[in-house]
């Protein structure tokens, strides 16, 4: 089922509750620029498992409302905690990917891990995400051709083959964004850093990474690793930054097994 939750005066938050009645609950963070639908690939299999899968949609993308402002990440991890009581949750595992993995690490360390028992971190943008040159490209093009900047990361994002049509829902997912929210992670992936958070999850983390992805390169997974209490590195190898997808089987095996 989805329903919108109120996370301020006038903002909505969008959250796919697959399967409620499921015995353990894992929440998603989808990552930039996209939204929970990312994650269908997990959708169709978790459920069937007895798992509630929950998918939620950052403020700006996806179906959520689209204000102009909020795009840092203390008001992005304000809107998960918002979300987390409205919905009661307790004892779940937060799975954020890439941007969502930011945010992930964000609510742990501002909140805490309220409510999360386990976290896993997917090709996560941490401690830092783009570098400046990389940023004002990105912001150039969302500001003056933004589906051309959706192309460009399509390209960039998947180590594996994809398919045509493949590629023309996944640019859809990018386009469904506002593009002030676009633009405005792209300069909190610049300018934010999240080293001081890391020291702050006590929670048994697994960080899934590929090896080849051009997004956020393989040793910043590596520094998670190393700096993240209880952290284990599990390297893709035949993933870009969509290992969610390009390794899709044994992503939801090693879910299923971390979960336990």
């Amino acid at each position: 089922m989805g329903y919108f939750v109120s996370v301020e005066p006038g903002v909505s938050i969008y959250v796919e509750d697959i399967n409620p009645g499921g015995s353990k609950t894992i929440v998603f963070l989808h990552g930039w620029p996209l939204s929970h639908k990312q994650f269908e690939y997990q959708f169709d299999v978790l459920p069937t498992m007895g798992y509630r899968c929950i998918g939620i949609d950052w403020r700006g993308f996806g179906k959520s409302d689209k204000p102009m402002s909020g795009y840092n990440y203390d008001r992005l991890a304000d809107d998960i905690r918002t979300v987390v009581g409205a919905l009661q949750l307790d004892n779940f595992t937060l799975v954020g990917h890439s941007t969502g993995g930011a945010i992930a690490i964000h609510y742990m360390a501002r909140y805490n891990g309220y409510g999360v028992s386990k976290l896993v971190l997917v090709d996560a943008a941490a401690p830092i995400g783009f570098t400046k040159e990389t940023a004002n490209k990105l912001l150039t093009e969302a500001l003056n051709d933004r589906p051309k900047m959706m192309r460009g990361i399509i390209d960039t994002f998947f180590f594996q083959y994809i398919t045509g049509p493949f590629s023309d829902w996944f640019f859809q997912l990018g386009l469904q964004a506002a593009g002030w929210s676009t633009a405005a992670i792209i300069i909190l992936l610049r300018d934010e850093k999240l080293d001081a958070d890391l020291q702050k999850i006590f929670v048994p983390t697994l960080i899934i990474h590929g090896i080849h992805d051009q997004v956020i390169p393989f040793a910043q997974a590596r520094e998670l690793n190393q700096k993240i209490r209880n952290s284990q590195l599990v390297p893709f190898q035949y993933s870009g930054h969509g290992a969610f997808w390009e390794e899709r089987n044994k992503f939801n095996q090693l879910l299923i097994q971390f979960i336990g």
